[in-house]
């Protein structure tokens, strides 16, 4: 059987799903435990000299458990495999916090900032509430392309396998990737591979965004703010969001208590925006999931008959 089914089968339980409380306070999640793995791995290595050379050390063997669970796990046929690929997908997961900022922001700005500082890693304790709604908006956007645009794209080129060989990428990524004393050397390969696997599906989900909302006709707009993001990959579905809202995201924010003068992508949309502004993004996330599900459809049925 293709991976085709098995995805399509995958997109629909994590919808009506998600991360179940009852589940994942009883055992650990997958992600979890790659978390663990990494944290592990840099504990261990990240010392002394070499420490690039340690860092594609860890990237390979994380890789490489990666796929060899991915494989075994398979082999269970394919209707275990479309229940791991669920768990491995976030689309529930990230509607429900994302939808959680905007009810929050609806109460009280402070209660949005409380709320928006769980799923940013920027300083959220000065944002007004137009900061709020787009640090909720980019981060629905760049978490629909990492959380299920990507890991689909991957499943579907490589089964099991190559969606679990993603997330331990970006896993990685996400906890040793930064360009600081600590991560720089070893954390190198881990995010130079996680741009890599990220290339194509971040230009498709912009892509998605842009051809669901009508605003293919800016495309080239589109690709110019995608590069002025210092990120390769996350400005394309944040800058196809801007434009499918008519707001402006990004620009100046702060990190580690300082201010960052960032541009600002779609810098002519709306800058006074709210909670109703990140109801009309979560709305916009199913449109890519909706394509995503005829798509894995399609291709299953074919390959079926």
């Amino acid at each position: 059987m293709s991976t085709g089914l098995p995805l399509f089968l995958a997109l629909i339980l994590d919808a009506m799903f998600g991360e179940p409380a009852w589940l994942w306070s009883r055992v650990p999640h997958p992600a979890v435990l790659l978390g663990r793995l990494v944290g592990a791995l840099e504990r261990a290595l990240n010392r002394g000299a070499g420490r690039r050379g340690k860092g594609v050390l860890a990237v390979a063997a994380l890789g490489a458990g990666a796929v060899l669970a991915g494989l075994l796990i398979a082999q269970a046929g394919p209707v275990v495999e479309a229940l791991a690929a669920a768990i491995l997908l976030a689309q529930r997961s990230l509607v429900q916090h994302v939808q959680d900022v905007s009810a929050a922001l609806r109460r009280s700005t402070a209660e949005g900032r409380t709320m928006v500082a769980r799923i940013v890693s920027r300083d959220c304790s000065a944002m007004d509430d137009a900061e709020v709604a787009r640090a909720a908006i980019e981060s629905a956007a760049e978490n629909l392309s990492d959380g299920i645009v990507a890991p689909a794209f991957w499943f579907l080129i490589g089964g099991l396998p190559g969606m679990l060989l993603y997330k331990a990428v970006n896993t990685a990524d996400s906890m040793i990737g930064y360009r600081n004393e600590r991560f720089e050397r070893f954390g190198w390969a881990a995010a130079r591979l996680d741009d890599l696997l990220n290339l194509i599906p971040a230009r498709l989900t912009g892509f998605m965004l842009a051809a669901l909302s009508g605003q293919l006709r800016h495309w080239r707009a589109i690709a110019a703010d995608a590069g002025v993001q210092r990120s390769p990959n996350a400005g394309w579905p944040e800058a196809a969001m801007a434009r499918a809202l008519g707001v402006a995201l990004a620009g100046p924010r702060s990190y580690d208590g300082q201010k960052r003068d960032l541009p600002w992508v779609n810098g002519g949309g709306r800058r006074e925006i709210g909670a109703a502004d990140i109801d009309r993004a979560v709305a916009l996330l199913w449109r890519p999931w909706g394509l995503l599900l005829v798509f894995a459809l399609v291709v299953g049925l074919t390959d079926w008959f």
